[in-house]
């Protein structure tokens, strides 16, 4: 069952499923985040990895080169035409076990050519979100830090008999833009 905006207030305080958490919709002069009817709309923070091909490396998921990208600490980033960036939520998450998370890009964004990218976040998965976003256009894109990119919609389920944290997923607790891990 898809959970409301009640639920997620209620996990977010006494959970510590959220934090830092929003009760309430921010979109004066904004790209809107925090919590909506059936999700919260997390924000991106002003950390980017922006993909380039002036090393031409290969992107290799089992031996991925540093060389791949450059790193930018802004409150803007601008994405080359038809490239990647990758970026970290501001807000933490501790996913309860009974609960998976579907996360879809903003329509502001997609309306400008401008993909994100997130896997689920399994039962007891915590850390911070690492995102995926793509400048689909033959034009430069821009992203704007500590604003709404994407919304997380939570899905209340049985308790699965393995989750994340069980399993000791790769990705647990990551702490900041996190690159592909073997």
């Amino acid at each position: 069952m898809i959970k409301n905006d009640k639920w997620i207030e209620k996990m977010a305080k006494e959970a510590g499923m959220i934090s830092p958490y929003e009760n309430s919709q921010i979109r004066d002069g904004v790209i809107s985040y925090g919590v909506s009817s059936y999700g919260y709309d997390l924000r991106i923070s002003n950390e980017f990895k922006i993909f380039t091909n002036i090393n031409s490396c290969i992107v290799d998921p089992k031996k991925f080169s540093t060389k791949s990208f450059i790193d930018l600490v802004a409150d803007e980033c601008i994405i080359p035409p038809n490239s990647f960036a990758l970026g970290r939520s501001v807000e933490y998450f501790k996913i309860p076990r009974n609960v998976v998370t579907i996360c879809l890009g903003k329509s502001t964004y997609a309306r400008c050519g401008i993909v994100v990218n997130v896997t689920p976040f399994e039962p007891e998965w915590e850390g911070y979100v690492t995102l995926e976003i793509s400048n689909t256009t033959p034009l430069p894109a821009k992203i704007y830090a500590n604003e709404g990119i994407a919304q997380v919609l939570f899905f209340e389920g049985e308790e699965p008999r393995v989750s994340y944290k069980d399993k000791k997923g790769k990705y647990q607790a990551q702490a900041g833009i996190t690159l592909p891990r073997l």
